[in-house]
């Protein structure tokens, strides 16, 4: 998809997809494993889940690559496997979508710090992020996002890293906490100014917290951009169990009309991370039209 196309799209309300980890693990991926040698290896879990959003109304869906860089997948000793699993798990993704829907690369935080908080450089994380997303574009994907971002300086290496090696749509979205605040610094709307500026196609927020406490937040990046919003919150606030399981207990229903007021206050890229799945996607879909 061409940057263009996807300014177009996105003068309209799009539907991502809903969480992936919560559902493998619902599916019986263990604690620990990696999640992305899991999913090479139950490609039928991904593909019910991802054809599952399809039909429920996802206009895009994430590619399970989620945690497949480098710096990442050396944690698991798969570091030699990098190119295998991104181009495998991008193979799946399209499968799913079956011409349906448009599939995003996936690229997340490598899970360390940058200088001055740690000691990763900036051109370490450029090239990390370069290798993967250069998979991801080799694979089909139709467009990139940078999701679940807790750091300004990464983010932005991401979205670096992609705008060096292809010109695809990049969306980029951080979590944050309810008042808008970075885990590492800053605030989301200082951050999604920066973004745009360095040339993300859309910003926005995910994970972080439930839709009902994003609205203020929504609203104040929207003031503050002129690319398209996204919004991926969770299914609201988990409660831990006694077994250290987060379970969240928003239902469908809920869940959209939550969504809805984020429509109106200005997201148009409307989807749900953990906790949710293909019924929240449905039940936003029906709220939406």
């Amino acid at each position: 998809m061409t940057r263009e196309g996807f300014k177009k799209l996105c003068t309209e309300n799009v539907l991502l997809d809903g969480a992936t980890g919560s559902n493998l693990m619902a599916a019986g991926m263990p604690r620990g494993v990696c999640p992305e040698l899991w999913v090479l290896e139950h490609p039928d879990v991904i593909q019910r889940l991802q054809t599952d959003y399809v039909e429920a109304g996802s206009q895009i869906i994430y590619a399970p690559t989620f945690g497949g860089n480098r710096i990442n997948l050396t944690r698991h000793g798969l570091e030699d496997r990098i190119r295998e699993l991104n181009l495998a798990l991008m193979g799946y993704a399209k499968e799913s979508a079956r011409g349906q829907a448009l599939v995003a690369g996936d690229v997340t935080t490598t899970g360390q710090f940058m200088e001055p908080l740690g000691d990763l450089t900036y051109e370490t994380v450029f090239d990390t992020y370069r290798e993967q997303i250069s998979l991801l574009e080799e694979g089909g994907a139709d467009l990139i996002v940078v999701e679940t971002m807790i750091h300004i300086g990464e983010t932005c290496a991401a979205l670096d890293a992609a705008r060096d090696v292809c010109d695809l749509p990049v969306m980029c979205s951080m979590t944050v906490e309810a008042d808008g605040n970075i885990f590492t610094g800053g605030n989301i709307i200082e951050a999604a100014s920066q973004l745009e500026t360095a040339g993300a196609d859309a910003v926005g927020v995910n994970c972080s917290a439930g839709p009902e406490q994003l609205e203020a937040i929504i609203h104040n990046i929207r003031q503050a951009v002129s690319v398209p919003v996204l919004a991926k919150p969770n299914a609201g606030m988990p409660v831990i169990s006694a077994d250290g399981q987060a379970v969240y207990k928003m239902e469908p229903e809920a869940f959209a009309r939550h969504m809805k007021i984020l429509a109106s206050q200005g997201a148009t890229l409307l989807g749900g991370c953990c906790g949710t799945t293909p019924a929240f996607i449905r039940a936003l879909r029906h709220a939406l039209s």
